[in-house]
């Protein structure tokens, strides 16, 4: 439903002539509307971390425009609803006093009966004043509910007495006997007939019209007004036996929603009370997400009690706002501290672009080991940032390094005898025919690489197509090794590491690939924390959850992966 709806719903609802009946529907509507808000906040909590991570100042300020809006949607809505409640009050009290009137006058009409069932000997007179009552009593209207019993069954009673003293009626009351029965049996299907009603509501209201006209409907005979009377008050009682039931049910589980709602609030409270303790972006973002699942876990819940319910909420609130300033007062101070790191690092650039021209090999090395050094001691600025200030700094570093291993590369003639040797040797892998036994088949494999590496420079232009071609070569020949699982991966990555050797500017691919499974490895990890903490929603619920074995299968599958890595990882290591 959208705001339009809600406030055109309301609008009806002020304007209604029968707000004391769809005072139910109107509470429901305010439930709602507040479900409405919720959602509407929650997104909104969303957008402003989004914002704040990414520093969106302009998409902050209209996050803010947005919740002032909801605030005043809010004073609108309750404003009409406040009007409809004090409009409700005055209307209950006129109905208390408009009943309580009526109960002064049905009180006076018993007792003008009771004196004419008592004293009147003139049939005629007592007929028509009888009459009289009657009309009067049927145009009073409703009376306080506690005094309706006592006060119809004085009625009745005394209509029962009147008809039997009358001896007038004795050639008719046979007639007005069987008529009567036959009103009072088509009353008592009527309210068989509300069993298939729905609506509590219309239950309600219907009950009371048929109760009032029973009472109207006079006496039938002694000898079936028993098994009659039996029959109506045994639906009577079923009936209100439903309705208590559906209150107390309503009474029930709206205790329940308020139970469950103080739990998550004592769940958020506990993430509250530990931020001081939380000193990194991943503990801020793991916990905002469990805010944010308990923000939906709350608007899932449902009503609660009336008088519980506003007090509630804005305790929850209130929580929430409470975690989100101080997340937001948490990444404004780690921006402040980027902004330093930021400049020292600026700093080692500006060094490492005055050094990488520099043609003095060794102690320009040892200082660019020193400013490395202080980049690393420097830590980590910020994802937008850090990517690109390495870049800048690598590619000086670069430039240094490459030119000092272009500047000792010397050996022209060494190099193409080195050439030549080298293709030899991946001539001879290419014609290698495979042993029969794997172990003799790696061994061998392994002496051509021991020998391709044991061989010194060749001239960098033929560097990438000889490098093709032997790790092309080398692994065609490991491909046909009839080996699987678990071994045939560690050699096929030892085979990877020992090709890389190979190459050029090896000790740098050695390093970027062992950056790349560490990078892997605690990408793996974070997932599998995440899914490990989503495990515990499943640990108080009986039987087979298929979900919970799937997250299982999920974290062994991840476990299986990272013990891989680190195997690999570990290979690399140890070169």
């Amino acid at each position: 439903m959208e705001k339009l709806d809600f406030f055109n719903k309301i609008k009806e609802f002020k304007d209604s002539e029968n707000i004391l009946v769809d005072f139910r529907s109107i509470n429901d509507l305010k439930r709602k509307f507040e479900d409405y808000l919720l959602e509407r906040e929650r997104k909104i909590q969303i957008n402003q971390i989004e914002a704040l991570e990414k520093n969106k100042q302009l998409k902050l300020s209209e996050l803010q425009e947005q919740y002032e809006n909801i605030i005043k949607e809010k004073d609108d809505f309750y404003n009409i609803f406040n009007s409809i409640k004090e409009k409700r009050k005055v209307l209950i009290n006129e109905k208390n006093n408009f009943e309580t009137k009526n109960l002064k006058e049905k009180k006076i009409l018993i007792s003008n009966l009771k004196e004419i069932v008592q004293n009147e000997e003139n049939i005629g007179l007592a007929f028509h004043a009888l009459k009289m009552i009657q009309e009067k009593w049927k145009n009073i209207g409703d009376i306080p509910r506690n005094n309706r019993n006592e006060i119809q069954t004085k009625y009745s009673k005394l209509l029962e007495d009147f008809f039997y003293n009358i001896n007038i009626y004795k050639d008719l009351k046979n007639y007005d006997f069987q008529r009567n029965h036959q009103l009072k049996k088509e009353l008592i299907c009527q309210l068989e007939s509300l069993k298939k009603e729905k609506s509590i509501n219309s239950v309600e209201q219907k009950l009371k019209k048929i109760q009032n006209d029973w009472n109207d409907v006079g006496p039938v005979n002694n000898d079936k007004w028993n098994s009659l009377k039996e029959s109506y008050w045994k639906e009577v009682r079923a009936i209100y036996k439903r309705i208590n039931s559906f209150y107390d049910n309503r009474r029930k589980i709206l205790q329940i929603n308020h139970e469950k709602k103080q739990a998550i609030l004592i769940k958020t409270r506990d993430i509250i009370s530990r931020k001081k303790t939380f000193k990194s972006t991943n503990i801020w973002s793991s916990n905002t997400k469990q805010i944010i699942s308990y923000q939906k876990e709350w608007k899932e819940i449902g009503a609660s009690p009336r008088k519980e319910s506003e007090k509630i909420w804005q305790e929850f609130r209130a929580v929430c706002n409470n975690f989100f300033n101080a997340k937001k007062e948490f990444y404004q101070e780690i921006k402040e501290k980027n902004k330093i790191l930021i400049k020292e690092k600026k700093k080692l650039i500006d060094k490492a672009n005055e050094l990488k021209k520099s043609t003095d090999w060794e102690n320009t090395t040892e200082k660019f080991k020193g400013i490395q050094k202080d980049w690393k001691n420097i830590g980590f600025t910020g994802a937008n940032n850090d990517q690109k200030l390495w870049k800048e700094f690598r590619d000086a570093c670069d430039f240094f390094f490459n030119c000092k291993e272009i500047f000792h590369k010397k050996n022209i003639k060494e190099k193409e005898t080195n050439l030549t040797a080298k293709k030899e040797i991946i001539k001879s892998i290419q014609q290698y025919k495979l042993a029969k036994d794997n172990h003799k088949a790696i061994d061998d494999l392994k002496k051509f690489i021991i020998d391709f590496n044991s061989i010194g420079d060749i001239p960098i232009q033929s560097e990438n197509d000889l490098f093709k071609s032997y790790k092309e070569s080398i692994e065609k020949q490991y491909a046909q090794l009839k080996i699987k699982g678990e071994k045939k991966d560690d050699i096929i990555f030892q085979i990877k590491i020992d090709i890389i050797k190979s190459s050029s500017n090896s000790s740098k691919k050695l390093n970027e690939l062992r950056l790349r499974i560490k990078n892997e490895i605690e990408h793996n990890t974070k997932e599998k924390n995440l899914l490990e903490n989503n495990l515990g929603f499943f640990t108080n619920r009986k039987g087979t959850n298929p979900l919970r074995k799937n997250v299982e299968v999920k974290i062994k599958n991840i476990e299986v992966k990272i013990y891989s890595l680190k195997k690999q990882l570990k290979l690399i290591v140890n070169e």
